[in-house]
């Protein structure tokens, strides 16, 4: 008896080991170092102690208070050189929790150009218990600055879709060395252009994850780029039709005045923006020009940005940004007309695409643009490494995959029909029914991109907060996969100042698209309850 015991004492030593190992047949996590992988190099495997994490210098300020990571626990850190390609070099860092490992891996994504390693959300998904990786993509950088681009058409494809799927690989074969067993279930959500490589995900590299939530996703990346060139040019070619920041609150208020009653409710929320036809002759100066008014040249700008781009046959190459989502911090201040004219962050992203990624031109002129050659060259140069437009997801559905979008009305960054668009395509090609079986979208009224904006918010989107199916969308995921349990409504919440520890404003419904939400008529219009998923 007394050896039973000390055996199970020794066992119980190797299973939980200071180095971290939590399984008999993994390997302690500084050995990890000697863990082969194609085309890798493992250049650090190290036991970080509780609260010991401090992250390398950022390439941007923290929009909001800096990240705290003295509350994440132990985890074994390990950073991996991937070089599929002759020009690669895929910095990426795999985290697994020393302890309370939930035996599932959930895979990080980024926002803009990336070239940075998401720290703040490896640690959250540690304090989650997942193992988790995140990458830079291939390159190192700000997310808003393309010039590593100019002259290495493979660092395009590692940024396009080869630097997520090396992650996954590595980390997998890392976690299941460490742990000794594989995970039971891998996931992959992001938003942004995280959500153009979480879609990416799931047409070409099928295998990578079963659950798989993508926001926002700026997916027809060339498109995309082509609209924002179009905004800069109907906002910036004629100075006097550039719409200053200042006068963007009278736009907001012109616009919710006009149609917030529309759906039954009046609370500075467009359920669904496709029914709002404001015309902005209403706010045209009748006098000398001010902030709250605008000129002639600007009517026409802001008509020229609510239709969206055209090619010269007159058919629509990409969505228009919606009405309702002008103001705000996350506004057009921000993405649309900058503080002046070329600071807007849509002229950062699309001057840098066609700057160093289709033309190859450092001192490109934005003043040659025009939609059709744009668009040409945009296609034919970076379309197959950078698109995530294909409709037919049958293998990712025949492996038992689950995809969740969702995408916020108010988005001032990737208009949000283009979400629709790539959920009907995929409708259109794989059939109503097939689709319902795994795939669901969620269209978030006044939320802005990928958070922020008048309306509810907080849904579970960075796989944090309550821990139910009912109100968190990662949850809900996690619960389809698992348990096949398909997600329905999804009740959101806006918090007072978008701080939880300041108050709930109000609770509303997210419904799985094509219903929307509808007011019942009676009761207190902040309360979710009072509302009902109807098809429109």
């Amino acid at each position: 008896m007394l050896r039973l015991r000390l055996c199970a004492f020794l066992l119980a030593i190797v299973a939980v080991s200071p180095s971290g190992a939590l399984a008999a047949n993994g390997l302690p996590c500084e050995r990890l170092a000697r863990v082969g992988l194609p085309n890798t190099k493992i250049t650090l495997a190290q036991t970080v102690a509780a609260g010991a994490f401090t992250p390398p210098p950022s390439p941007i300020p923290p929009m909001g208070p800096p990240p705290n990571f003295k509350d994440v626990p132990a985890f074994c850190r390990v950073i991996l050189d991937a070089s599929p390609a002759p020009d690669s070099d895929i910095k990426i860092e795999v985290w697994m929790p020393a302890v309370d490992w939930n035996h599932k891996f959930r895979g990080q994504g980024n926002g803009g150009f990336a070239g940075m390693i998401d720290y703040p959300s490896l640690a959250a998904a540690v304090k989650q218990g997942y193992a988790t990786a995140a990458t830079d993509t291939g390159h190192s950088g700000s997310p808003i600055d393309a010039a590593w681009a100019l002259g290495h058409p493979e660092k395009v494809i590692d940024f396009g879709n080869r630097g997520i799927h090396q992650m996954t690989l590595n980390a997998r074969g890392i976690i299941g060395a460490f742990y000794g067993e594989n995970p039971e279930h891998n996931y992959f959500a992001s938003c942004s252009d995280g959500g153009r490589e979480a879609l990416m995900e799931a047409q070409r590299f099928p295998d990578d994850y079963e659950g798989i939530l993508a926001g926002a996703p700026a997916n027809f990346w060339t498109h995309l780029l082509t609209a924002a060139m179009y905004n800069v040019e109907a906002t910036t070619r004629d100075p006097a039709s550039y719409i200053p920041a200042a006068k963007v609150p009278t736009i907001a208020k012109a616009v919710v005045d006009a149609c917030d009653a529309e759906d039954g409710v009046t609370d500075g929320v467009l359920n669904d923006p496709r029914q709002c036809h404001f015309d902005p002759e209403t706010i045209a100066c009748k006098g000398a020009d001010s902030t709250s008014c605008l000129t002639a040249p600007q009517v026409t700008a802001l008509k020229a940005v609510y239709a969206g781009p055209h090619d010269s046959a007159g058919h629509q190459v990409f969505p228009a940004y919606e009405p309702g989502g002008e103001d705000g911090f996350g506004g057009w201040g921000l993405w649309i007309t900058g503080s002046s004219p070329t600071t807007s962050l849509i002229y950062f992203f699309g001057h840098g695409f066609f700057s160093d990624m289709v033309y190859g031109q450092k001192d490109w002129d934005p003043k040659t643009f025009t939609v059709d050659g744009a668009l040409k060259a945009a296609d034919a140069k970076t379309e197959s490494a950078l698109n995530a437009t294909d409709p037919d997801l049958s293998p990712f559905k025949e492996r038992g995959g689950k995809l969740i979008v969702y995408h916020g009305w108010s988005d001032a960054a990737i208009p949000p029909e283009n979400a629709i668009n790539y959920y009907n395509s995929v409708t259109s090609r794989m059939g109503q029914a097939s689709v319902e079986s795994f795939m669901r979208l969620y269209m978030i009224p006044g939320m802005q991109h990928c958070g922020g904006g008048p309306g509810a918010n907080s849904f579970g989107e960075d796989a944090e907060g309550p821990k139910d199916s009912e109100h968190n969308i990662y949850v809900a995921l996690e619960q389809w996969v698992e348990k096949n349990v398909a997600p329905a409504t999804i009740i959101a919440t806006k918090y007072v100042d978008d701080n939880p520890a300041h108050g709930v404003k109000m609770t509303r419904p997210l419904c799985p698209y094509p219903e929307i939400a509808k007011y019942k008529g009676t009761g207190d219009s902040n309360d979710a309850g009072n509302f009902l998923c109807v098809k429109p």
